[in-house]
């Protein structure tokens, strides 16, 4: 045995090779060894009791040395060995730990200095400097448009401010920044109020992001308390529609989407005591829904006139001439429109309006852009119903964890609706009673825009794994043919529809009943759910001699597409009887002749 190949280097590498897994015959046989030998050093030295961190330490050692000894070392080599290096200085720590006489700062040589001289002042949550406020400032007066400028709180200082507008014109993203600034320029208090403690989220989440993104600050906090020099203690509330979670909050109220909360009355009484003290505003804000919505009287004055003399009576132009460039109503509020051709002509280039001309009939593009009331009247389906069956899911559904993989464990419907023009497609996931007096819920919904069937096929299968589907309706009178194919191989019970007006009848006739009697739930904040029902309408066949309905293509609500794939989820089971006046009174509906 030479010097070189010493037997302490050869019982080094036979102990590294028997640790990465080689017999002793196979280490006799490479090291050139008898197998007595080999066998000997493992007994004596006790191989298999060593620690893992021996092993490993004798690993990482071999590594090295090949690495130290490597001539021509590239860059990679360089961070191995630097890796390497820092590996075998954790695993000293810890075999140094591991005797009797160890000690913590063995494994980690700044215990000892933890507590020695004064502690480092502890970060205050959610503060913003001077410096970072001035940023949010500077970020703000760049980015809005002229319209939103004009908005600004700081510009006019109206108490209380109600504006019908245009949908995607960045009014929530916009009144969430305000709010904010002001909270942290001011130290004022703001309190978002919406449908839902959902909705009312998603002021919280536009804030979050902007500060994060402007200064690093990352908030957190619900209801959301400020610290710094010019915001200390200054409070973000955000509030659904569940009044008692607002009572003795003060504070600006912003409340969006006004024309479709319910019980909106209810609502702005709370929304008035919060901002009692003249230093408080209130700012109204929606899209509008129908005029036979209780925030419509507050919209044309009729509110301000009930129950006053008619002297003390007034009257309000409330047409878009009037109110384009905003106007102070005699009855204290300073109300504007802003239509999509106003936002355009103040700086707006998110629209090609004449493309969404082509996509909507008249009257869609009207009450989606034009900001002009649905006629509630023309609707089937009233809105005073669906507004009963508008809930904060986040507080109604205690059995339903949104965040969860998960969600519901029990039994589900599924509908199914195509659009007639392009591969877009609705699904609703209906959650039916359980037991007397419950309620059908919609506790998922899927749009799909321009996808193919197999995608939306296995959009379905992943709602297949989610829930426990208990039935599934798919119409494939249309091109809802190719979904429905690919379904079946996975799904073989769903059952297909093959529209009529007698189909359509049916489901709209079961979907009444639900709707009228306040049967279905959906979250508050799915305003597009509301406005797909308020769509469909009552008609005659061609041969006139029918009635059935029909609704207008939107992209918002597709063919009322989501509409539809709840109607179809519904059907999975058969009309019920209507003589249950305490679910919302009786349900008649005309009877259909032949075609």
């Amino acid at each position: 045995m030479t010097d070189k190949n010493s037997e302490s280097t050869l019982r080094t590498r036979a102990r590294s090779l028997y640790w990465r897994g080689y017999t002793i015959a196979d280490i006799s046989k490479t090291l050139d060894l008898k197998y007595a030998t080999v066998d000997s050093w493992k007994r004596r030295d006790k191989w298999d009791e060593d620690a893992v961190v021996v092993k490993v330490e004798s690993h990482v050692d071999a590594r090295l040395c090949v690495l130290i000894a490597k001539e021509d070392k590239t860059d990679h080599d360089f961070k191995e060995m630097d890796h390497l290096s820092r590996i075998l200085e954790r695993t000293a720590r810890i075999v140094k730990f591991s005797k009797p006489e160890g000690n913590e700062k063995d494994l980690n040589p700044k215990v000892e200095n933890r507590n020695r001289g004064r502690k480092k002042k502890e970060k205050k949550k959610n503060h913003l400097t001077p410096e970072q406020v001035d940023l949010l400032r500077a970020d703000f007066d760049k980015t809005v448009f002229p319209y939103q400028a004009e908005w600004d709180s700081e510009k006019r200082k109206w108490r209380i401010r109600a504006i019908l507008k245009s949908r995607q014109i960045g009014a929530t993203w916009y009144f969430a920044r305000e709010a904010f600034l002001d909270a942290v320029e001011t130290g004022d208090n703001q309190i978002f109020l919406s449908a839902s403690k959902a909705q009312a989220n998603i002021f919280k989440v536009y804030i979050v992001q902007w500060v994060y993104e402007i200064t690093g600050v990352e908030l957190k906090g619900d209801p959301m308390v400020l610290s710094g020099e010019t915001c200390e203690g200054a409070t973000l509330y955000f509030l659904g529609t569940n009044s008692k979670t607002a009572q003795g909050y003060h504070g600006h109220v912003y409340m969006d989407e006004m024309f479709w909360i319910p019980r909106f009355k209810e609502f702005k009484k709370v929304a008035g005591a919060m901002a009692t003290h003249k230093k408080w505003r209130q700012t109204y804000f929606s899209s509008p829904s129908t005029t036979d919505h209780e925030a419509y009287p507050f919209w044309t004055g009729e509110e301000f006139n009930k129950g006053r003399a008619d002297d003390d009576k007034i009257e309000i132009d409330v047409s878009h001439a009037a109110l384009k460039d905003g106007h102070l109503g005699p009855d204290g509020v300073w109300r504007q429109i802003i239509t999509v051709h106003d936002a355009e002509e103040r700086g707006c280039d998110l629209f090609d309006i004449d493309q969404l001309k082509l996509e909507y009939n008249e009257a869609d593009f009207a009450n989606l852009y034009l900001c002009q009331f649905v006629d509630s009247h023309i609707s089937f389906f009233r809105m005073s119903d669906l507004e009963k069956c508008m809930v904060d899911s986040w507080l109604a559904w205690t059995d339903i964890d949104h965040a969860g993989g998960k969600p519901y464990s029990g039994p589900v419907w599924i509908g199914y609706d195509p659009s007639r023009f392009k591969d877009d497609a609705s699904v609703a996931v209906i959650a039916p009673p359980q037991g007397e007096g419950g309620k059908y819920r919609l506790i998922e919904k899927i749009k799909w825009n321009n996808t193919d069937f197999e995608t939306q096929a296995n959009g379905i299968r992943d709602l297949c794994t989610k829930y426990n589907v208990e039935a599934m309706s798919i119409d494939k009178s249309s091109i809802g043919i190719g979904v429905f194919d690919l379904v079946t191989k996975f799904y073989p019970a769903a059952e297909g529809l093959n529209y009529s007006v007698e189909v359509k009848n049916r489901l709209v006739l079961k979907a009444q009943q639900v709707i009228t009697r306040h049967l279905l739930e959906f979250e508050a904040g799915d305003t597009d759910v509301a406005l797909a029902f308020l769509t469909i309408r009552k008609t005659q066949t061609s041969s006139g001699r029918q009635t059935t309905f029909q609704a207008s293509r939107t992209h918002e609500t597709g063919h009322a597409d989501i509409a539809w794939a709840i109607m179809h989820a519904l059907g999975a089971e058969a009309i019920q009887s209507t003589d249950h006046p305490e679910q919302g009174g009786g349900f008649s509906f005309e009877v259909f002749g032949d075609d």
